[in-house]
């Protein structure tokens, strides 16, 4: 990093979260677009700032700028309470990876005049938790309107996830999918969210037992090939605690690399793993070069820190992160 004047902008939902792990221990505390935010904060330091984009409540608006403003390289004027509506979310974890949820208050969706004043930002990340906080209107306005260099970041967790009437949190069917992808450049998501994405044309009705269908390694490839030749240029799949898959197109040549995670020895807290990945791809990508391979490593290093308490103090400063790669990763850490 050389440049003192990074930029990147964090689209979606600071949610008030009440969480039960797996083991049963209580947590409190705002969630999703705060990891991404604070990791990529540590990270930047005095090399550029982070732009939050939000709704929240009025009641939640002190304490998120008292959260957020403790970091000096984060700008808080993208942090809207006028509307007064913010997210309200209770998880229960049954395993490391799989959670029920409930939505008891929900934010308004981030519009292009909420993300117009961010317009010189050098990457917008896109981390909604349901699929009407960030639309592909706003998608759309950014590329039209951004710097010609700058590049989306899109997590799949959004447009995969719907709430009920109930507020039942529930996986569905990305089906609109190839509208929004000539305005993403990195789009990514978990495995899970990937059975959301490519789907068969039609179904028996035994095939929909699952929450979701399980793809292959073969059919994630066809996904990430189908949405790289619909404008995307990298399709990035996390494979829970394995690492994660990196699609790319090269020089017009289609390439898969997996990526392996970096090993933790006791797993804490997963809330926020998912975003906190998102920043990591962000700042793996600030220098321009597009080495996705990079982007992932950091990535992997950013989900890893996430696991390892339920404060934000789990992000690391770039020094000890570089440091991190450089012990897993070996001569494999990209440059």
């Amino acid at each position: 990093m050389t440049n003192s004047s990074y930029k990147v902008a964090v689209l979606g939902p600071i949610p008030y979260d009440h969480i039960t792990t797996s083991k049963q221990q209580e947590i409190v505390k705002y969630g999703c677009v705060t990891h991404p935010v604070i990791g990529l904060a540590r990270l930047l330091g005095r090399e550029g700032k982070v732009m939050p984009v939000t709704h929240v409540r009025r009641k939640d608006e002190q304490p998120v700028r008292e959260l957020l403003g403790a970091y000096d390289n984060i700008d808080l004027k993208g942090v809207y309470a006028h509307l007064d509506q913010g997210n309200v979310i209770q998880l229960r974890f049954l395993d490391q990876n799989n959670r029920l949820e409930k939505q008891t208050a929900f934010m308004p969706p981030i519009r292009p005049e909420d993300v117009a004043p961010f317009m010189e930002a050098d990457i917008f990340v896109g981390v909604p938790i349901s699929d009407y906080e960030v639309p592909l209107e706003t998608l759309r306005y950014i590329k039209e309107h951004r710097k010609p260099e700058a590049l989306t970041i899109f997590d799949a967790h959004g447009p995969t996830t719907t709430v009920t009437t109930t507020g039942d949190r529930l996986r569905r069917f990305w089906v609109e999918r190839d509208q929004w992808l000539p305005y993403i450049d990195v789009l990514k998501m978990n495995i899970e969210e990937a059975g959301c994405c490519w789907f068969q044309k039609e179904f028996k009705p035994e095939d929909l037992q699952r929450d979701y269908p399980e793809l292959s390694e073969e059919e994630m490839a066809a996904f990430a090939h189908h949405a790289l030749e619909r404008g995307v240029r990298s399709v990035i799949i996390t494979l829970d605690e394995r690492g994660c898959m990196v699609y790319a197109m090269p020089g017009g040549q289609f390439s898969a690399t997996f990526v392996p995670s970096v090993p933790v020895e006791e797993v804490i807290d997963t809330t926020g793993c998912g975003d906190s990945f998102a920043g990591g791809l962000a700042y793996g990508l600030l220098d321009g070069k597009e080495n996705f391979v990079r982007a992932a490593q950091y990535a992997n290093a950013l989900g890893a820190m996430r696991t390892q308490g339920v404060t934000f103090e789990v992000f690391l400063g770039r020094e000890e992160t570089e440091y991190m790669l450089r012990k897993h990763y070996g001569e494999n850490a990209q440059p």
